[in-house]
């Protein structure tokens, strides 16, 4: 698995053998990237990161800060492992911990907003819901900000939580991606 774009493009993200991770694919990163735009966010926020290749594509393409999120100790090893080759460190935060208490963490700082918001969970985990539900509350996002759920065809997520509202939904075989911006009636 390699970056597509951008400043490490070509450069190998390394994935640990025997984690539970289900690192997305370079088509799909490349789709998602593509729909996004050249748009070079202040920060990125990569919850469920595993080996952190959404987050460290969008540091490629020049985002200037990328928040991961991920648990599995193999899948932290690996990450830290990525970031410390691309020499991304001084760019990034990685927080070893569950997604809603990293989400609560955040929340409580009040220091950082994200532009996008990558969420990758176990497809059949079912906490993209409570996931899209603490972001609707805005707290995290920036103006503008998009949040880019990755599903597969049986688990697709709602076209609205609270408000965050489904802009765009797309397949690449059976991942499905969509795309969240907060209604605008609400925000």
């Amino acid at each position: 698995m390699r970056v597509t774009a951008g400043a490490e493009r070509g450069r190998k993200i390394r994935a640990p053998r025997g984690a539970n991770t289900r690192p997305t694919g370079a088509k799909v990163r490349e789709a998602i990237f593509n729909i996004l735009g050249p748009l070079s966010p202040d920060a990125v926020l990569d919850l469920y990161a595993g080996t952190g290749a959404l987050g460290i594509e969008a540091l490629s393409r020049g985002a200037g800060h990328a928040t991961f999120v991920e648990r599995d100790g193999r899948a932290l090893a690996a990450l830290h492992r990525n970031l410390r080759e691309f020499e991304l460190t001084a760019r990034a935060r990685v927080m070893d911990s569950g997604v809603p208490i990293a989400l609560q963490r955040l929340t409580d700082e009040r220091t950082q907003r994200f532009s996008w918001v990558f969420v990758d969970p176990p497809y059949a985990a079912g906490e993209v819901e409570r996931v899209l539900a603490w972001l609707s509350g805005g707290e995290l996002l920036d103006n503008g900000a998009v949040v880019i759920v990755e599903h597969d065809r049986r688990h697709q997520p709602p076209e609205r939580v609270g408000a965050l509202e489904m802009v765009d939904r797309r397949f690449y075989g059976d991942t499905g991606l969509s795309f969240y911006r907060r209604h605008r009636e609400l925000a």
